[in-house]
């Protein structure tokens, strides 16, 4: 089994970046895990390829669009049904060892990385969506999240690290 990241961002040619070589690297060069990332702008229907809109309750700045966010979700879904939809935001339950150990005991993760001033917040009422935080600070995306959990998790899978017992020990 191969461990799949599907990444919805607008900065596809962030990835894999550094998860491109190194031990992360060779562990995508061998199969080990692929990835796959997901241009949010193809999910748009105006001519523009609007992905932004003001908040829907209010506020200042601008958010990602629901329904391009919820098109962009389903087309991951229905890629890889099995694996959690995780949105990197600064207000997400904080990723821990634990929860990277049972991510990267599954078939991926699909990963959404926000921008602006975040999501339309009825994404999260409409669709099966964990939110993940890396710490409590503010990046200017989620793509730099993303990179931090899939080295996380791509460090755990089966045949990546030497000595498996590697993982074990936090450095």
């Amino acid at each position: 089994m191969t461990f799949t990241a599907q990444i919805l961002t607008l900065y596809p040619e962030m990835f894999p970046g550094p998860l491109g070589i190194s031990l992360a690297g060779r562990a995508l060069d061998e199969g080990k895990w692929s990835c796959n990332p997901i241009q949010m702008r193809d999910f748009a229907t105006d001519k523009h390829k609007s992905v932004d809109d003001t908040p829907a309750g209010g506020g200042s700045g601008m958010v990602l669009r629901a329904d391009v966010m919820a098109s962009a979700v389903d087309h991951a879904l229905a890629q890889q049904p099995d694996a959690p939809v995780l949105a990197m935001t600064p207000r997400g339950k904080t990723l821990t060892q634990a929860r990277v150990r049972e991510i990267s005991s599954g078939p991926g993760a699909t990963i959404l990385c926000g921008r602006f001033e975040g999501f339309d917040e009825r994404i999260f009422d409409a669709r099966p969506i964990e939110e993940v935080s890396i710490g409590d600070y503010i990046l200017s995306g989620g793509e730099m999240g993303a990179l931090v959990l899939l080295d996380a998790c791509i460090r755990l899978l089966p045949g990546v690290m030497g000595a498996s017992s590697s993982g074990d020990d936090e450095s």
